[in-house]
């Protein structure tokens, strides 16, 4: 995990609000190809499609290292990898648009931590459309600061919630 600079002129509370809670043996990682059926599975949605969003967009997936040696422990095994959560972004006029978010609480909100740095670094805003009721991700925005800005346009009939962060 990458330090987080608490050297800044916000309130230490909002600073260490958006510090990512700490899940032992979590790596965040690019995304690859190989990585589309696992977070198919996490999004619910055709491995084709995720393809696509690995090759157009950013994407980092959260992995949780086995715990236990086994014999092939010191190989680079893809298979073998638990894939808890991924993350995918974009930049459209000047905005971080988180563009899909899904895995455990605490998945998505190291996660989040990604483009919440890219665009602390490129001095630019992020923005978060969260499906009404999935708690998951809107738990992990409010704990990594973002805060609600209204409802969101409507996908497949179902409402969304729009999160906003400016993280300068």
């Amino acid at each position: 995990m990458e330090p987080t600079n608490l050297n800044t002129t916000e309130p230490p509370e909002r600073a260490f609000k958006r510090l990512p809670r700490v899940q032992a043996g979590m790596e965040v990682r690019d995304a690859v190809e190989a990585d589309a059926d696992a977070l198919s599975a996490i999004a619910d949605v055709p491995a084709d499609v995720v393809r696509n969003l690995i090759h157009d967009r950013t994407v980092r997936v959260a992995d949780r290292e086995a715990t236990a040696a086994g014999p092939n422990a010191d190989t680079a095994d893809e298979e073998g990898r638990d894939v808890s959560g991924f993350v995918s972004f974009d930049v459209r006029n000047g905005t971080v648009h988180v563009t899909q978010l899904a895995g455990t609480a605490v998945a998505c909100e190291r996660l989040l931590g990604e483009p919440v740095r890219f665009a602390t670094a490129e001095g630019l805003n992020v923005e978060l459309l969260a499906l009404d009721g999935d708690d998951a991700v809107q738990e992990a925005a409010v704990a990594a600061g973002f805060e609600r800005d209204g409802a969101g346009p409507t996908f497949d009939g179902k409402s969304t919630v729009r999160y906003r962060l400016d993280p300068s």
